[in-house]
């Protein structure tokens, strides 16, 4: 009988894949996501179909995560709060303007969530950014698992440039739908309604910038080193006991 070594390390724990690291945001986010625009496209539903059908996982996520983890599942319970809001939404008619205004109020939704999450010590863009920086390895997942939890030396610095990161993403998402409103009431329709994709492009664009310059890139190398540093711990005390 062979032993598979390479999913599990000696002590039988097994290591964290990329797959491990993304699920949540596979499952939260791109599956309801997928699924709205499946269902809109491919099957030629209405938007308020295609709408209810893609709130189910999330709905489903958020209800089993209180009632088994005692906890609200933040990605989740956001994507379900901005499907609602888009629902309701979705009876308003009539004014081309309000339509192209309303959509600013799923920015604004996602915006406001992310920046109670910051105020509530749980910031919510967290779960967005560490897959990239911890890419399924389990030295740097054990690295994250200490810098979080107030145990290493770079612990302080480390939950600032967290908290900054998911701020930046609420302000600018914010901001977006600020010059959404203003621009659906300023600017011709026929405009609006190119120039709001072209907004949100933007907008994501300057932000990854930003967030990256301030918090992505310093937390990569503090986990980086984190884990460096606790691999040349693990080295010394192999050498001693030798």
């Amino acid at each position: 009988m062979t032993t598979n070594t390479v999913s599990q390390d000696r002590s039988g724990t097994r290591t964290p894949s990329a797959l491990d690291a993304f699920r949540p945001l596979i499952v939260d986010v791109a599956v309801p996501l997928g699924s709205y625009y499946l269902v809109k496209n491919a099957f030629g539903t209405s938007t308020f179909a295609a709408l209810a059908w893609s709130s189910v996982v999330p709905a489903v996520r958020t209800v089993w995560s209180i009632g088994k983890q005692r906890r609200v599942n933040g990605l989740a319970g956001l994507i379900l709060v901005v499907n609602v809001i888009s629902l309701l939404l979705s009876f308003v008619s009539g004014d081309p303007r309000l339509m192209l205004a309303k959509d600013g109020a799923v920015s604004s939704t996602v915006g406001i969530g992310i920046l109670v999450s910051v105020a509530v010590g749980r910031p919510m863009m967290t779960a967005g950014i560490k897959p990239f920086l911890v890419k399924g390895d389990r030295a740097k997942e054990a690295a994250w698992q200490r810098l979080v939890s107030g145990r290493s030396a770079a612990s302080v610095d480390f939950l600032r440039r967290e908290r900054v990161f998911s701020v930046v993403w609420g302000a600018a998402l914010l901001a977006e739908c600020v010059a959404r409103v203003v621009g659906a009431y300023t600017i011709p329709v026929d405009t609006m309604v190119w120039l709001g994709g072209v907004l949100m492009i933007g907008v994501m664009a300057v932000t990854f910038v930003i967030s990256g310059a301030l918090a992505a890139g310093p937390m990569e190398a503090m986990v980086r080193a984190e884990a460096e540093a606790e691999e040349t711990a693990a080295r010394a005390e192999v050498a001693v006991a030798a």
